[in-house]
């Protein structure tokens, strides 16, 4: 194996050798003609003409080698149930699922949009789909009914795939009243639900529109649904993403080039080899959920265990009981969970035996110094951070083990992983930073295979969000700041946009700001998230009342305070809800309106708002100062 730099130099100087030597690893029904298309930049086409399938590579392809070795591990601590399919097993019920899928009407390009907790179905429904030639668009479980409308109406699915609830931390949450608000709000009416009954909700509405799943899958218990060989640039997937307004923003994925980088991230960066078991602490509602719950570790021959529950329930040992009892080599989840099992006794941890793991990955949020030295002296094992997005599919930045094994440096997630072109630029001329100077993370094109091919049905969006935003430059923006040593480390710093990370889930601040806007109390709303040591950031948010008088005791601003998380709650779910809402007269803004949120995330986390020659008034950057000394009432 070359050097890393030697390795990350090809990728770079020479794409089309080094993906079609790596484009070896999945089965191509038809070989492609051409490895990459670069007539139409920012869009990149790879492996054109060539014709696969994800289904076909993620399981059937197996069942020569290995029929009878797990593919999939289930395990709710929320129910109680624990399962196991074989690949052979696997194919079977993806075959059921699909010939369900067909009987409803699902064909080639048709979206099926999946609303479902981590449940086995949601793996079957996917890959399902994956088979069919269908695109699905997984919603994460619980979304409120707002936010799913608005992705019904996007996506525009014939099929809906859902359950009767989820459960997390034994708090049952019922699906089909959410499901239910959606349609009715939604302008898309999809034909069919089709139900996954789990018989944890105690009652369901409109359950006429509701077809039960078990019946179908009795009916099609035999079926041998054969496998849509797909182009290589067709979509896979549509996955949403927040972003900086309240319109949805479906990142599309391809078929051919998706498969093809996680293949070649199993053994470059996460040293997955065949038979191996893998544990991705994480949800099938998120990116990493799809990459490395389900595609991933199926592509390259693993068992993958999907988990229902939390990290400490019923205690802070359990993962590490999952880890003894499926022999688990790798260990996949975010720094806000390691956090989180770092409160707990340490005793637990060394109560099993954790001798089959071999590396822990961290992703999804910035990992600090003290929780990175912590987990890996505890584990005494390998703790590799690594960088992405749900845009990019799979990590940018990392320590490529599978490559070369270099020294990680705490606080960051490594250098350039191979295929991308990685530059840190100056946000106002574009040029590149020096060694130590805090830039924009961009990236070169194109894009290497695997990432977004493009907003779903809106190429405009895509070019204008992600391609026009450095000066001077033609390239890809991240909207995250960061610094690069000598060395060639990058060190995330944050944002340099309005979105937020809380716990590894990516937030527009705007819509948290547009949900507050809703209620009928509120003038005016400014969001920012602010630092915060166990979930790396939360939301604060800062209102201006239409009527400050009708709220001027504690006890009227307590319940005030109360009522607009409720309604954040409503429209966006929990992971949207701001730890604090503080009232105050005015908020700071540029004398054009501009809200000076920047300063406002200053002040919150006790550093210089800097000098602000734009401000229309300093008097309203006192009344922040005054909110945030003030005690919750």
């Amino acid at each position: 194996m070359p050097s890393y730099r030697d390795f990350h130099r090809r990728s770079i100087e020479d794409p089309e050798a080094f993906w079609r030597e790596e484009a070896k690893r999945i089965h191509w029904e038809t070989p492609f003609d051409t490895v990459l298309d670069r007539s139409n930049p920012p869009f990149a086409r790879w492996f054109v003409g060539g014709r696969t399938n994800l289904c076909h590579n993620a399981v059937d392809r197996h069942l020569a080698d290995r029929p009878q070795q797990n593919a999939l591990i289930y395990v709710s601590t929320e129910t109680g149930i624990e399962r196991r399919y074989t690949y052979t097993e696997l194919h079977a019920e993806i075959n059921r699922m699909a010939a369900a899928m067909r009987s409803l009407g699902v064909k080639r390009g048709d979206r099926v949009l999946i609303y479902l907790p981590m449940i086995p179905e949601a793996v079957f429904a996917m890959l399902a789909c994956a088979r069919l030639g269908a695109i699905h668009s997984v919603v994460f479980g619980g979304f409120a009914a707002p936010n799913l409308a608005a992705r019904i109406d996007d996506a525009q699915p014939v099929l809906i795939v859902t359950a009767d609830a989820g459960a997390r931390g034994g708090k049952v949450i019922d699906y089909t009243p959410l499901v239910d608000e959606a349609l009715a709000r939604a302008t898309h009416k999809p034909p069919h639900v089709l139900l996954i009954d789990r018989q944890l909700a105690p009652e369901r509405l409109n359950a006429s529109y509701l077809i039960d799943y078990e019946p179908l899958r009795e009916q099609f218990f035999d079926a041998h649904v054969p496998c849509e060989w797909l182009e290589s640039s067709e979509p896979s997937y549509v996955l949403y993403t927040s972003g900086t307004t309240g319109r949805p923003k479906g990142v599309q994925r391809d078929v051919g080039g998706y498969a093809v980088a996680l293949a070649a991230s199993m053994e470059y960066i996460f040293e997955g080899r065949p038979g191996d078991t893998m544990f991705t602490a994480s949800d099938i509602g998120w990116v990493v959920g799809h990459s490395y719950i389900i595609y991933a570790p199926l592509l390259a021959g693993l068992t993958t265990v999907m988990y229902e529950g939390t990290p400490v329930r019923p205690d802070g040992g359990v993962w590490w009981r999952l880890v003894e009892q499926h022999r688990i080599n790798l260990m996949f989840t975010a720094p806000t969970a390691i956090r989180v099992l770092k409160k707990q006794d340490p005793a637990l941890l060394k109560q099993s035996d954790l001798s089959s793991l071999r590396t822990l990955f961290l992703a999804g949020e910035p990992l600090d110094e003290p929780t990175a030295s912590w987990i890996g002296d505890a584990l005494g094992k390998p703790v590799v951070d690594n960088y992405w997005q749900t845009e990019t599919g799979w990590p940018m930045l990392a320590i490529q083990r599978g490559v070369e094994v270099l020294p990680p440096k705490l606080g960051s997630p490594g250098m350039p992983v191979y295929g991308y072109d990685l530059t840190l630029r100056n946000e106002d001329t574009g040029e590149p930073c020096a060694p130590g100077e805090k830039g924009v993370i961009t990236l070169g094109y194109p894009l290497p295979p695997g990432c977004m091919a493009t907003v779903w049905h809106d190429d405009a969006r895509f070019v204008d969000t992600y391609w026009s935003s450095v000066p001077n430059q033609h390239v890809y923006s991240t909207f995250d700041w960061g610094v690069q040593d000598e060395g060639g480390y990058v060190t995330i710093l944050g944002r340099t946009d309005d979105v937020i990370n809380i716990a590894g889930h990516r937030l527009g601040t705007r819509e948290i700001e547009e949900a507050l806007s809703s209620h009928a109390a509120v003038a005016e709303v400014a969001v920012v998230g602010v630092t915060d040591a166990l979930k790396g950031q939360v939301a604060l948010a800062f209102v201006v009342l239409r009527d400050a008088g009708g709220y001027a005791t504690d006890d009227a601003r307590s319940k005030l305070e109360a009522d607009l998380v409720k309604t954040v709650d409503r429209q966006l779910g929990a992971i949207a809800r701001p730890a604090r809402v503080h009232v105050v007269a005015m908020l700071p803004k540029t004398r054009s309106g501009k809200l000076l949120r920047r300063a406002i995330a200053a002040l919150a986390e006790g550093r210089d708002p800097g000098d602000l020659p734009t401000i229309e008034d300093p008097v309203a950057l006192q009344q922040v100062r005054e909110a945030l000394d003030t005690p919750r009432g």
